[in-house]
């Protein structure tokens, strides 16, 4: 059966050969984005800026953790594949840090002894504290094994393609502008996951039970993926923002897609990553988070001065 036959376009990763068949890129003309186009009319810069920082700090943290397969990939064309997700995502991350830098995010992170030509860009990913970051929680969580990094790309992809997707309609230009350049990106993203997931999921004993447990692992942190923080209230009001609780059916429906086919059941972990109902995007991380940038801002900030 082919996959324009099925009902279920991942039923035939279950039934055929795919050797090659994940080639890896998005291959679309780079997106030109002017980071200083003004605000919308009537919105207000400092939660523009915020909400450019939760974005921009989902992908950063998430680029980074994939980052950590380099050299450690089971195969060299997954490690190429993992790499280039994570350099599609720090691409997403830079345009937005550029953004909320130009609405004066990056000022009060601006110490003495930082060089005077450092970018907005540098200055809000290596000189704010993990307090300032304001990613959700999956985007920090060690990813473990093969079989966690795969279910949690998938969940990721599949959430932060449907938050782009609608992006693609926001007043903001600068938003529209990433959200459309990132769609294509996703998309790849997601279905690279979704070959893993089958393959080991309906492979061995042993992948298969490896496979349940990383997506076990990552299911917990979900709901916090639709939950709207004030910022992004305000903002889908004015017509910026995405409500994340309006993504909730359609990441559902893509990963119910994939999860039968897999063999795999869907976890009935209980929700964590919130603490007094406050998350990651209030800046309540885990200890994650602090290791990860730990590793990601040790070399500018043991040279501050320093300018490349």
């Amino acid at each position: 059966m082919s996959a324009t036959d099925s009902d279920n376009v991942y039923d035939a990763l279950a039934e055929a050969d795919h050797e090659g068949r994940w080639a890896y890129g998005a291959g679309f003309d780079e997106t030109v984005v002017e980071v200083t186009a003004p605000a919308p009319e009537g919105v207000d810069r400092e939660d523009l800026a915020a909400y450019c920082l939760m974005l921009a700090d989902d992908a950063l943290v998430a680029s980074q953790r994939l980052s950590e397969w380099a050299t450690h990939a089971p195969e060299l064309e997954e490690e190429v594949a993992l790499a280039n997700i994570a350099l599609d995502l720090l691409g997403q991350a830079r345009v937005l840090l550029s953004r909320a830098g130009h609405l004066g995010a990056a000022e009060r992170f601006r110490m003495p002894g930082l060089a005077a030509g450092l970018s907005d860009e540098d200055v809000l990913a290596y000189f704010r504290d993990d307090r300032s970051f304001r990613n959700v929680t999956l985007a920090e969580m060690d990813l473990g094994d093969f079989g966690r990094t795969m279910a949690w790309i998938l969940v990721y992809s599949s959430w932060r393609l449907a938050l782009m997707t609608t992006l693609r309609g926001s007043a903001d230009p600068v938003l529209a502008a990433v959200a459309a350049k990132a769609v294509p990106e996703l998309a790849y993203q997601r279905e690279y996951a979704a070959g893993w997931v089958v393959r080991l999921g309906d492979g061995t004993t042993e992948s298969h039970e490896r496979m349940q447990a990383g997506l076990d692992d990552v299911w917990p942190f979900v709901t916090e993926l639709f939950l709207a923080h004030p910022v992004e209230s305000r903002l889908v009001e004015a017509g910026v923002a995405v409500d994340p609780a309006s993504l909730r059916a359609s990441v559902d429906a893509d990963v119910a897609q994939v999860l039968p086919v897999a063999t795999l059941t869907e976890p009935t972990r209980p929700a964590v990553g919130l603490v007094g109902g406050r998350g990651g995007r209030d800046g309540v991380h885990t200890e994650s988070l602090g290791r990860v940038l730990a590793v990601m801002q040790s070399l500018a900030r043991a040279h501050p001065d320093a300018t490349w």
